[in-house]
């Protein structure tokens, strides 16, 4: 195995040219700075300020939503995603343990409770057929929604995440939701440009959530966007995530509790900016992805790909080892030698805040979980200055 890590320090100096290679860092090769002088010049550099309505309208369009409507993070987009699809305090709601803490956050401050459903080894994401099976075992249909017979407490809503930009099985999970009773939100935040046939990621459920943090393939610095074609959803999204302020000239008159979770005027300067690069950055990234992939079917790696049907935006370029031992020993040998990879995340079922939660043994989870590196993922200049 030393020579594949070798093999691949080398090939890794020789794509990105850097001395220390981060697992993914942001590209600022277009009109991000003009947009930065003219949003600081015009004084409107909070939540108030014509690039926020105009990053929302670039975004639904490239996704293929109706609307958008841009939030701080991606993580308050999915507590006001969970909130607008009726989940209330003392509920629960489906999700994986193979995610990132900010899913299994978002439902903890809308007062619910994740339970934990296994994935698919293939797309590392919520599995139709394990939903299907933790239903059938331990729900019940009710005439005002479905219950968990272990607990009586009500089922609100499932949270799928679309693993590292791989779209997951979600039109069988919404079937299964819909059959069920049960709200859908797609986190969505690693998926931007990823699609199930010609269809984003995201525009399957009501509504979803998107994040623009510094390590996604676009970023505002921090940020998250909600994205449905419900009206009525846009509206209230919009509403309860500027504070629940009444529109008026000069008065302060707020109808409900709201939450200071509007973008930044300055953030969406650089989304409006990173947005007329995006589709560039993703053909870039399809190179470097098929480099990659190249490179480890020679030296006999599994290099993760998209289900038949779907296309990934290559967030981040993922590998799955044989054994925990092999990833270990790769780990090691490369942040040792300045070239940034990652395990997988701890499956939240073995966090403190989430231990005590029902699982269904989460049997692809635990094998994911000690088998799984990301590796740089960057857009790199060399195959940026050959567009």
């Amino acid at each position: 195995m030393k020579v594949f890590f070798n093999n691949f320090i080398k090939e890794a100096k020789i794509i990105f040219g850097e001395d220390f290679i981060p697992l993914h860092r942001p590209i600022f090769n277009g009109n991000e700075k003009k947009y930065l002088e003219e949003c600081i010049d015009s004084n409107f550099v909070s939540s108030v300020g014509n690039r926020v309505n105009e990053f929302e309208k670039k975004v639904a369009k490239f996704v293929g939503s109706k609307y958008a409507v841009a939030t701080v993070n991606g993580t308050n987009a999915i507590h006001i995603a969970l909130k607008l699809s009726g989940v209330k305090p003392g509920d629960e709601v489906i999700s994986q343990a193979l995610t990132f803490v900010a899913t299994c956050n978002a439902i903890t401050y809308s007062g619910a409770k994740p339970i934990f459903v296994d994935v698919d080894i293939d797309t590392m994401g919520l599995s139709p057929l394990a939903l299907k099976n933790f239903l059938r075992k331990n729900a019940e249909k009710r005439s005002n929604g479905t219950y968990n017979k272990k607990t009586g407490k009500k089922i609100s809503a499932c949270l799928p995440m679309h693993t590292f930009g791989f779209p997951c099985r979600i039109k069988k999970i919404c079937d299964i939701c819909k059959e069920w009773g049960i709200s859908v939100v797609e986190d969505a935040a690693e998926s931007l440009g990823s699609y199930v046939k010609k269809k984003h990621t995201g525009t399957f459920a009501s509504i979803s959530a998107l994040s623009f943090n510094g390590n996604k393939i676009i970023t505002t610095g921090g940020g998250g966007m909600l994205i449905t074609s419900d009206k009525k959803l846009a509206e209230r999204a919009k509403h309860i995530t500027t504070t629940a302020k009444i529109p008026h000239d000069y008065e302060f008159v707020h109808d409900e509790i709201g939450y200071n979770y509007r973008m930044p005027n300055l953030n969406a300067s650089l989304g409006c900016a990173q947005m007329e690069n995006l589709k560039n950055y993703l053909d870039i990234k399809k190179i470097l992805s098929n480099h990659w992939s190249l490179f480890f079917k020679k030296n006999n790696i599994n290099f993760v790909k998209p289900i038949k049907g779907s296309s990934a935006n290559y967030w981040l370029n993922t590998l799955v080892f044989k054994t925990k031992k092999q990833r270990e020993r790769f780990l090691k040998y490369t942040n040792k030698r300045k070239v940034m990879t990652r395990p997988i995340w701890r499956l939240m079922s073995e966090l403190r805040m989430f231990k005590n939660c029902q699982n269904d043994g989460l049997k692809n989870s635990l094998w994911l979980q000690e088998r799984v590196v990301n590796i740089p993922s960057s857009v790199p200049n060399k195959f940026f200055n050959e567009q």
